[in-house]
């Protein structure tokens, strides 16, 4: 068995997509999981399967969701490795990557429209954009940036869900238990 981690976009935001986590905890593991942990109401997941394949891993759970709840939610499933990577390859310095925030994106961009949102010069904002997340640093803080998770879906066209620091790190350690 293999340890994966989900993580799923826009639940339990502002009383949308309200999933309970213990609800979702079982569910999960009535659909096949092992092992189901969740941590905080913003959808992440730490899961074992015998299942490899992630785009299969990420249907059983959307389907799953949207079955059991009635709404479809992205799901991006991630090996602890690749979130391992993601998280080590910051570009900000330790102190600013601890008030940073990890954007993960659902497919790879398009290099053109990565060459024009990477253009775009916000004041106290910093960002890099790679195949498969944003690195985002506000000096003044998320809640007032201009760069938000939304912001680069649209300019990137893909979807895109955003973990900040403290998260991640909680997420590395669970996923390494």
């Amino acid at each position: 068995m293999k340890t994966y981690i989900a993580l799923l976009r826009g639940i339990n935001v502002s009383g949308q997509k309200k999933i309970p986590m213990a609800e979702l905890r079982e569910l999960l593991t009535h659909s096949g999981l092992n092992n189901v942990q969740t941590y905080i109401q913003s959808g992440n997941v730490i899961f074992q399967a015998s299942e490899e394949n992630k785009t299969v891993l990420q249907a059983k759970i959307h389907d799953a969701i949207h079955d059991h709840f009635g709404f479809s939610v992205p799901i991006l499933v991630l090996e602890p490795v690749t979130l391992n990577e993601i998280f080590n390859n910051s570009p900000f310095p330790q102190n600013e990557k601890e008030k940073s925030y990890f954007m993960f994106l659902y497919e790879k961009p398009e290099n053109k429209l990565v060459k024009e949102v990477s253009q775009l010069n916000y004041p106290n904002e910093a960002f890099k954009v790679t195949d498969n997340s944003v690195y985002f640093y506000c000096s003044t803080g998320y809640g007032k940036a201009k760069c938000s998770n939304n912001f680069f879906e649209r300019k990137l066209k893909v979807t895109a869900t955003a973990r900040n620091y403290k998260t991640m790190v909680k997420l590395l350690s669970l996923s390494a238990q």
